[in-house]
């Protein structure tokens, strides 16, 4: 089988959109080499819906985090909600977004990486609220794909079950935090290139490495 490598992300993950660029470079590089599969792993999946304001000090110093390691930069409009919990009307839910990646790979399955960078950046800089249906309108366009099939999908339970598989599967490769990237070899061989933010210069090593000697699994991240 061709090599695979499965990238599991969270939109409303920071060290992720902190990531997007080293994984759009990544999968430009290799994309005539193996194939990219994204997975959403469903970080923020609560039973009852709870506003910003539960995780809002957790963002905020998980933003200056990222921001002093990696040196991205979080916009104004999304750290306003996080800034002041009292004011917004954001209550984080990571099933949406997943659906929207389920229903979009149905259209572009070439460009996953690319739509969860979208994803990312609508959310952490824009500051769209990803469990509003408009948040995602926007990028039907620039991905000519007809909105009201894009609509009538995101709310089919088929592609809400698909999610959750998604999230499952992350559970059973034995993703314990995101970013992370993985390699599939073969029928029921993984290698973990990645796990938790990773430079360019040492995923692109791990993979080159991995794809050369698949005897030798990488199992060390960042």
């Amino acid at each position: 089988m061709e090599p695979v490598i499965f990238y599991c992300y969270d939109a409303y993950c920071n060290w992720c959109y902190a990531f997007s660029p080293v994984m759009l470079r990544i999968a430009e590089d290799y994309k005539n080499k193996v194939q990219f599969e994204v997975l959403s792993g469903g970080m923020i999946i609560p039973e009852n819906p709870k506003p910003i304001s539960v995780m809002a000090d957790y963002f905020i110093n998980n933003c200056q985090t990222v921001t002093t390691h990696t040196g991205a930069r979080f916009g104004e409009d999304f750290l306003w909600h996080i800034k002041n919990p009292g004011l917004s009307d954001w209550f984080p839910n990571s099933l949406k977004p997943a659906i929207a990646m389920c229903v979009f790979k149905e259209y572009h399955p070439d460009k996953q990486i690319a739509f969860a960078a979208d994803l990312q950046y609508a959310l952490q800089y824009e500051g769209r609220d990803l469990c509003d249906d408009e948040a995602y309108r926007h990028l039907l366009e620039k991905y000519a794909i007809p909105v009201n099939e894009f609509y009538h999908l995101l709310k089919d339970p088929a592609y809400k079950e698909k999610a959750f598989h998604e999230f499952s599967i992350c559970t059973q490769l034995k993703v314990t935090g995101f970013p992370a990237v993985l390699l599939q070899v073969n029928e029921s061989k993984f290698i973990m290139l990645a796990s938790g933010y990773t430079t360019y210069h040492d995923l692109q090593q791990r993979i080159e490495s991995a794809l050369q000697d698949t005897d030798h699994p990488i199992r060390d991240g960042v």
